[in-house]
Formats: C-alpha cells, structure tokens, sequence
C-alpha cells in the first residue's frame, strides 16, 4: 500500500462542527462560513453571492451545505453560479464537509459554503 502525505495549501479541512459553529482549521467560526483557496471567512448566507462569485477561475466546483437537512438554495443564488461557470452541489452541511474533506486530500480544485447544524 501506498501512503501519500496531505498537503492543504491555504485551504483548511473542517475540523468539526456543532449547533451554529465549524472548526476549519483549528479555528472555530461562529454561523455560516466559505472554506476555499483563499482562505476561511464568515459567510452572510444565501443572499451573500459575491465572495462565491469571487471563486470563479480558481476553483471547479462549490460544495453548498444546507444545515442539518438537505434543501433547495434559492433559484437566483444557482443561476448565479451556473452562469458564472462554477459547479454546485448542494447537500446537508455534514455531508458537505466531508465531500469537501476527502475531494480536498486528493488536491481537488474546490470551495465549501455551509450553514450550520
């Protein structure tokens, strides 16, 4: 078996999370966040499309986390993203973590938003 260490650039892995916060990196971050290559922020929900928008050309896809239950985005945030070139696969925001955990071990091109639990 072949072992390859995991290398995470600015991108942190999520940690952890619980009722209205995520550990990304060894930092917690109170409410929704966006993990990515450039770095970890707070996030001011689905309204909040620029600093998505902003990932266009550096990433290929956008893990959208939706709380505890899987649910639809807004049509308006999805339009956005699809015309802007930019995946999106929305899911709950634990599945959305480790999607985002395992695609970023293997050096994936991806960014992470999600609501908290």
């Amino acid at each position: 078996m072949r072992l390859n260490e995991v290398v995470f650039t600015d991108s942190k892995p999520v940690d952890g999370y619980g009722p209205g916060f995520f550990r990304i990196g060894g930092e917690v971050i109170q409410g929704p966040v966006i993990a990515g290559p450039d770095g970890t922020r707070t996030w001011a929900g689905f309204e909040d499309a620029a600093p998505l928008l902003a990932l266009r050309g550096k990433v290929d896809i956008i893990f959208i986390g939706t709380g505890a239950e899987i649910a639809h985005i807004p049509a308006d945030l999805r339009h956005q993203l699809e015309d802007a070139d930019l995946g999106v696969e929305v899911m709950s925001s634990p599945a959305a973590a480790r999607t985002y955990n395992v695609l970023l071990s293997e050096g994936r091109r991806i960014a992470l938003a999600m609501i908290p639990v």
